[in-house]
């Protein structure tokens, strides 16, 4: 005859074993992961507005709708943002029909400046220094030389 508290302890055990390592994977893994989620919250924003023009030889008030610049103007225009010392592209920056953008980037030094080079007048390039839960405001103007 079988020896019923034996067998309980020899049942028991392992699936209370089991229980602790899954109750200490549950406990540990989000822990391991609040260092990467402080590198996240370690961000500030790059925003305003790009301003390109003219995009007509006359310009007229109120502005004729046909030289306001649109979605193929600003991506005729790309404006890339870089590492400070230009080696890598994080990404191009994508602004709204009014030419306001806004671009998430972890605290540091960065360059912006225009993807593709052109002869015409800009106010880039620009260097920029993010900081953590900051906004940092760049107005971009950039003169196609139509006259």
């Amino acid at each position: 005859m079988r020896n019923p508290i034996l067998w309980l302890v020899n049942t028991l055990v392992p699936s209370f074993k089991s229980m602790l390592l899954l109750a200490a994977a549950i406990i540990l893994i989000p822990i391991s992961g609040c260092d990467k989620q402080d590198k996240i919250l370690e961000q500030g924003l790059l925003s305003g507005t790009i301003s390109i023009g003219p995009l007509c030889p006359v310009e007229t008030f109120p502005p004729d709708p046909n030289c306001q610049p649109t979605e193929a103007t600003y991506k005729a225009w790309p404006i890339g943002v870089w590492t400070a010392d230009k080696k890598s592209k994080l990404g191009i920056l994508e602004p709204d029909l009014d030419g306001t953008y806004n671009f998430n980037l972890p605290e540091g030094n960065y360059l912006v400046d225009l993807d593709v080079q052109h002869i015409f007048d800009t106010t880039l390039p620009e260097t920029i220094e993010i900081e953590a839960d900051k906004t940092v405001f760049l107005e971009i103007v950039i003169d196609t030389g139509i006259r």
